[in-house]
């Protein structure tokens, strides 16, 4: 209702809204929704939105949706801003949430993104879709495809977690293993996809699966009182949902809703898959691809982001920056969120909060500072980590009696 045109966010290239459209025409690069954002702000406010029914299409006003447009919805966004009281005092600070996408339909934010995308997708005509993954976008695709009535194709490592190649498979798409990473199911669908006649649905080569995303920011900004957090901490493989919260608190602030300007951007990678950093000390504009990535973080995994050059930028711009954390680190994180707050959640989450430890070792945060880690999956989708085998009862009530004061210490 309130678009005005597809802009591309590098050469600055105008492209009409309403056409399918994946990457700019004249440059190549990422592109992005643009809207007449006073003219949003006249015909929505923040009274109107507190009556609306929760879910990320009571923004409508801030997404791409013509005025007659039904969205392809499983009740998508509306995830809880989780304080994390006991977590924060563990660790000497006052102010810290976690932003739980694992309370998606699917487990993940991807529902987000990939609800939008499929939605643009089946109003322009679109036949059937395809897309590289990791796992958790395969299986939001295959989902919000059979919610549409559209055929999917996923094509995913051979080594991606099987709960995400079930999923895709019970909704009933096409589901390909390829060996290799994400980048090459990238561009295996690339050179299928156009023969085919299908449309090719990989991370920001599409402008609207960036904007189903950008809700978490929204979201967001809106639980926190229209405020921005001090530190945003995000686990970044492709990015999309990176420049997505950035995206919205842009355009929060055009509209006048927002108190504050962007929180400080902190991309989380994994130290065997870590474009961002390896761009970031060489000074460079983009990132080049990683050679032979190597993480147990699927959505960690992806060695060339297509937004290389936007998410550097946006790093920059807001005072942030990529930091690396181990394979041994993330599972500790997962561990103590789980054993401290009781969020079971993904590798790829898990690793925001090994950032955090790292940041607060290097004196990169205060106790004051206020911080968000985006958490943006559900644990129960990946295999757990190694745990302790449970402790077997058996024998007279007094022998599990003792067995008891054993395992509790008591």
């Amino acid at each position: 209702m309130f678009v005005t045109h597809i802009e591309c966010t590098v050469c600055g290239q105008r492209h009409e809204a309403g056409r399918l459209l994946t990457v700019c025409q004249a440059c190549g690069q990422m592109l992005a929704v643009r809207y007449d954002l006073p003219r949003a702000a006249e015909a929505v406010s923040k009274e109107t939105l507190r009556s609306r029914p929760p879910g990320m299409y009571r923004f409508r006003e801030l997404l791409p949706l013509a005025a007659t447009e039904e969205p392809v919805t499983l009740g998508e966004g509306g995830t809880p801003l989780l304080a994390l009281p006991r977590l924060a005092a563990h660790l000497g600070l006052r102010h810290l949430w976690a932003k739980d996408e694992g309370q998606n339909p699917t487990g993940t934010f991807k529902a987000r993104g990939l609800g939008m995308a499929i939605t643009k997708a089946r109003t322009l005509g679109v036949r059937g879709l395809m897309i590289p993954s990791a796992g958790n976008a395969g299986g939001a695709a295959a989902v919000y495809g059979a919610r549409a009535g559209l055929p999917v194709a996923v094509v995913v490592p051979r080594d991606t977690p099987e709960a995400a190649v079930a999923e895709a498979a019970l909704a009933g798409a096409h589901v390909f293993t390829i060996d290799g990473t994400i980048a090459t199911a990238g561009r295996a669908i690339a050179s299928v996809a156009p023969a085919l006649g299908w449309f090719d649905l990989a991370t920001l080569k599409e402008p609207y699966r960036l904007e189903g995303k950008k809700t978490m920011g929204l979201e967001l900004a809106e639980q926190l009182g229209w405020d921005a957090p001090d530190v945003l901490v995000y686990p970044t493989g492709g990015g999309t949902g990176l420049v997505g919260i950035w995206k919205a608190y842009e355009e929060l602030g055009a509209m006048g809703w927002v108190k504050a300007g962007q929180p400080r951007f902190i991309a989380v990678q994994a130290e065997g898959c870590a474009p961002l950093v390896h761009a970031w000390k060489d000074k460079a504009e983009t990132t080049s691809p990683v050679e032979n990535p190597v993480t147990d973080a699927p959505g960690l995994r992806v060695p060339g982001p297509f937004a290389g050059r936007q998410m550097l930028r946006i790093l920059r711009d807001t005072g942030g920056f990529p930091q690396p954390v181990g394979e041994r680190e993330i599972v500790d994180a997962q561990r103590l969120m789980a054993r401290i707050e009781g969020i079971w959640t993904a590798p790829e989450a898990a690793a925001t909060l090994a950032a955090l430890l790292h940041m607060k070792d290097e004196g990169q945060v205060e106790p004051t500072t206020r911080i968000v880690l985006v958490l943006t999956g559900a644990g129960i989708k990946y295999p757990p980590p190694p745990m302790p085998r449970p402790v077997h009862l058996q024998g007279s009530a007094e022998a599990m009696l003792a067995r008891f004061r054993e395992a509790i210490g008591s």
